[in-house]
Order: C-alpha cells, then structure tokens, then sequence
C-alpha cells in the first residue's frame, strides 16, 4: 500500500492492500476500495462507496458526493462502481437517491474524460466512454460500449441504448437508440444512420452490421408508422442479436425516442 502522508482516511473505510493513494486525498466513511487502485492528488471519495480493482482517478475527482437532489435528506444511498475504469480530472459522480432505488451504479471498463458527471441514480454499463464535459442527469440508463460526445447532456429518466452514439453538444430529452448516431438539440435532435465504423471498431460482425442497415431502413426510412414498421420487421427472421436488442429497445421506451 501506497498512500501519502497528507491523505485522510476514515477510521470505517477498508482499503485494499495494493491501493495507491496520492496528496491531499480525503477517504469518508465506509468507502471500500479494491486491489490496484490510483488515486492521484486531490480525489475525494465520500461515504458509503464501493470502488473495484484496477480503478484510476486522476486528480480531483469527486466520488460519491451526497445525490444533487432537494428530496434527499441524508439518508444512507450508495455508489458502486466496478473494475478497470478511468476517470480523467475534475469527474463527478453521485450517490443514489431512495426514489431511485438507492444506487447508482458504474460497471467495468469505462472511460470518463474531464469534467464528465453522472449524476444520483445513474445505471451505467460496461465499455462506455464519457466524453469531455458530458453529463448525465438523475436516473439516466447508458447500456454497454455506448458514447455520450463532448458538451451533451442526457435529460432525467431517459436511456442510452448499447452500443449507442451521442454526438458532441447534444441534448437528449428522449432515448438514444442502440447501434444509432444521434445527434442535436432537444427537440432538433435527430438520428443519422447505424454507427458502422464505430461498430466495426468494437469487433461487431459484418452481418449483424447490414442487418440493422436492413432493420434501420425498414423503421425509419419506410414512411411506415412505428407500428406498422415493427411488424414488417419482425415478418423477417434476423440472426444477430442486435435486431432483438433494438426492437425491445423501441418496444419498451416510455419517454418516446429520437428519430
């Protein structure tokens, strides 16, 4: 174990043997953190967080800060984030709220570049990177290896679907669509076409590719209603997963989606 001298540690928190901590770090009350673990200078990590292994904070980061909510009244919510994630300067993150189930929750691999925050209640997967200054509001959803671009902002209660792409200064007041380039402002936002060369980058098959070119065409190129245009897909028998993941993914939206 690593820590230095200036670092203030609450009697209650564990800290995993092969954990780096840097100057000026302040550790609350009940936070666990794993094996392998960098903190750099300046990184708060507030009560009743959970950090897995294999995490680096780069120098102020705030972890776990009480939920920026005006129904929150100190109850006990948590934070839990998993292994292998990057947090560039200046990230935020906040507990969860008891409206929200009382946790927020990042998973493995993730990326969030400066300024980038995630506010109380987020469920954020696996493989997702946070752009420059990107900022989810409360109950936000963002499935798997799905990208918030620079500037934008995800309105509360909506999802990011896998796989998804926000473009820089958006604003996303509905769904995101899985597999789909989404970009705009609020009611001008709009959807531009499969993310191919993403997809292609995270080592998504060529087929599972042009079958949601195919599906895409059919949804929102057809001049079908959405209706209509979900029964003419599922006339057609698809063999890559993805087709299902979008379809459910439209099927189960409560807010409305972009398009």
């Amino acid at each position: 174990m690593s820590i230095h001298a200036t670092v203030i540690i609450d009697k209650t928190a564990e800290i995993h043997a092969e954990t780096t901590i840097g100057p000026y770090c302040v550790i609350g009350p009940d936070v666990r953190i794993g094996a392998g673990t960098v903190l750099d200078s300046h990184v708060t990590v507030d009560r009743w967080t959970t950090i897995g292994e294999n995490c680096r904070f780069y120098s102020h980061c705030s972890v776990g800060s009480d939920p920026q909510d005006i129904k929150y009244h100190d109850e006990k919510t948590v934070l839990v984030i998993g292994n292998n994630n990057t947090f560039r300067e200046f990230v935020t993150l906040n507990r969860g709220t008891m409206g929200g189930g009382g946790i927020s929750r990042i998973g493995d691999n993730n990326f969030f570049l400066a300024y980038s925050h995630a506010a109380h209640d987020a469920q954020m997967g696996s493989g997702i990177l946070m752009a420059n200054a990107a900022t989810l509001a409360g109950h936000v959803t963002v499935g798997d290896h799905s990208t918030v671009g620079a500037f934008s902002a995800v309105h509360q209660f909506c999802r990011v679907g896998p796989h998804a792409f926000i473009g820089g200064f958006s604003v996303v007041t509905r769904d995101a669509l899985p597999f789909i380039k989404t970009v705009g402002d609020r009611n001008q936002a709009k959807i531009y076409g499969i993310n191919t060369m993403g997809l292609q980058r995270k080592g998504l098959a060529e087929s599972a590719i042009e079958e949601l070119k195919q599906v895409y065409r059919i949804l929102f190129r057809s001049k079908l209603n959405t209706s209509d245009a979900l029964l003419k897909v599922r006339e057609k028998e698809w063999v890559s997963p993805e087709v299902s993941t979008l379809i459910q993914f439209i099927e189960t939206s409560h807010r409305g989606f972009i398009r």
